[in-house]
C-alpha cells in the first residue's frame, strides 16, 4: 500500500459499511428540531416559576415536573434516537431502566427539598416572644 493510497483510505475496512448505519444516525434537522424542542421546554417551566403565574405551588411543581417527563421524551427521540425501527423496537428493559430513573430522581427530588425547607425554616411561632 503506498502512501498515496493511504491517505486516501485512511481505513479500507469502513467502505461500504457507512450506508448500513445512516438510518439510525439523526439529521441536522432532527437534532435542531430536538434542541428547539428542549430549549422551549425549559424555558416555559423557568418563566412559570419566574413570573408567577399559577399561584398554587404544588401545581406549579406538577406543571414542572410534566414539561421534564416531556422532554425527557423529547431526548430519547431526538438525540438517542430511540424509536420503533431502532434495535427492533424499544426494548422493555431499557424503557423499564428509564422509567425506574426518573421516578427515583423526580420523587427523590421533590422529597430532598420538601425536607430541606420544612428542617430549614426557622419556627415563627415558638421564636417570636423569645430573646435568647
Amino acid at each position: 500500500m503506498s502512501a498515496a493510497d493511504h491517505h486516501a483510505h485512511p481505513n479500507p475496512h469502513a467502505d461500504g459499511h457507512h450506508d448500513d448505519h445512516e438510518g439510525s444516525h439523526g439529521s441536522l434537522r432532527d437534532y435542531l428540531i430536538g434542541f428547539i424542542l428542549s430549549a422551549v421546554l425549559t424555558a416555559i417551566p423557568f418563566w412559570l416559576v419566574m413570573s408567577g403565574a399559577i399561584a398554587d405551588k404544588q401545581a406549579t411543581a406538577l406543571v414542572i415536573m410534566a414539561f421534564a417527563v416531556v422532554q425527557i421524551v423529547v431526548h430519547m427521540i431526538y438525540f438517542l434516537h430511540m424509536n420503533t425501527k431502532s434495535e427492533n423496537g424499544w426494548t422493555v428493559m431499557a424503557l423499564i431502566f428509564t422509567i425506574i430513573i426518573v421516578v427515583i430522581a423526580l420523587s427523590g427530588s421533590l422529597w430532598v427539598m420538601y425536607h430541606l425547607n420544612h428542617n430549614m425554616m426557622p419556627m415563627m411561632s415558638h421564636d417570636m416572644g423569645q430573646v435568647p
